[in-house]
């Protein structure tokens, strides 16, 4: 457990959640001081108070428990969450009538969480993190006994630093984190403060808060980065398709000539089909291949004869053509086709 939590409840005293004062000050709740029939009922108020009307279920189980302390690092707000399985969802209404638009950020140390917002779906492990705006409906899915840092940060600190509505929308409900870079190094900084925070005098926490802000901020950056390439290279990707399919006759279709064609580098083709196994050259072959197989088992083409087919997408050397047929089908052309017609 880390150790602001230990603090936080050395420090703090339990309150009502109906009269949460919104003073950065340590907060405390524990369901272990409250009757065990009572303890969902008071979760579920706590969570709509300090998470601005958020709804929260314990997926029908009778026994439940939880316990959190939030801590104030400015405008950021930081709180640990210990609860044993359960859900929250935050309606279009209720996100319509927010007071303050957060950014919120939910990071695993123990179990796992699946964010669901704007149709997307990601599931955090620890060393991980997603992000969601409290301005729109979401849904976050604990299935298991949890402990989670949850970070909320003021939405109008990242337009403040160019970050428009428009930019943060295909950025929420995605993982960060786990491949490590600055998404990482953010990650590490808001666990270490929360860890300080009980020690910190407030003009120190508030720096701390403008540099998780900074931070988080520039992992979105990068995370659009990444996004953007990622297009750029499924764009190519199609434009190589179709370049493929419309030259498959031509025997000189090569990766050298498609590069050419394109205007791109051999590089880029490279890493257009890098999520591809058999990369540029392989999907050539594999769709020269289905068009002999589909002109096999056309009555149409049954006139035909097999050199002409394979001629026709683009093998040059009938052997070649016999031997990666077989290779790829398991049989010789000349016996699928007559199984086909047959």
């Amino acid at each position: 457990m880390p150790r602001g939590f230990k603090l936080a409840r050395r420090n703090a005293t339990s309150i009502n959640p109906a009269a949460m004062p919104p003073a950065p000050r340590p907060q405390l709740m524990d369901t272990a001081d409250v009757a065990p029939g009572e303890r969902a009922a008071f979760w579920r108020g706590w969570i709509a108070t300090i998470f601005q009307g958020l709804k929260a279920d314990e997926y029908g189980d009778a026994d439940f428990s939880g316990r959190a302390s939030t801590w104030h690092a400015g405008d950021v707000v930081l709180t640990h969450l210990e609860a044993t399985r359960h859900r929250v969802q935050r309606s279009s209404a209720i996100a319509r009538a927010t007071e303050t638009p957060y950014l919120k950020i939910v990071a695993p140390w123990v179990g796992c969480a699946g964010v669901e917002q704007k149709g997307r779906e990601t599931w955090v492990t620890p060393g991980q993190w997603s992000i969601y705006d409290t301005t729109d409906s979401y849904a976050v899915a604990n299935p298991e006994r949890v402990e989670h840092l949850i970070v909320m940060l003021p939405k109008c600190a990242f337009a403040e630093r160019g970050l428009a509505p428009a930019m943060l929308e295909p950025l929420m409900a995605r993982r960060l984190g786990g491949s490590g870079g600055i998404s990482r190094v953010a990650l590490d900084t808001m666990r270490n403060a929360f860890r300080e925070l009980p020690n910190m005098p407030e003009q120190s926490a508030r720096g701390i808060g403008e540099a998780i802000t900074q931070l988080v901020h520039l992992s979105l950056l990068d995370l659009a980065g990444q996004a953007t390439a990622q297009t750029q290279r499924e764009a190519l990707r199609e434009r190589i398709k179709q370049h493929v399919a419309q030259h498959l006759a031509d025997p000189g279709l090569t990766v050298d000539a498609i590069a050419r064609a394109l205007n791109v580098s051999r590089r880029q083709l490279y890493n257009a089909f890098a999520e591809e196994a058999d990369g540029v050259a392989g999907y050539i072959l594999a769709r020269r291949l289905e068009a002999c197989r589909q002109a096999f088992v056309d009555r149409a083409s049954a006139h035909r004869s097999i050199t002409d087919i394979a001629l026709a997408a683009g093998f040059q050397n009938m052997a070649h053509f016999s031997r990666v047929f077989r290779a790829h089908l398991g049989v010789a052309p000349s016996d699928y086709r007559r199984g086909a017609m047959a």
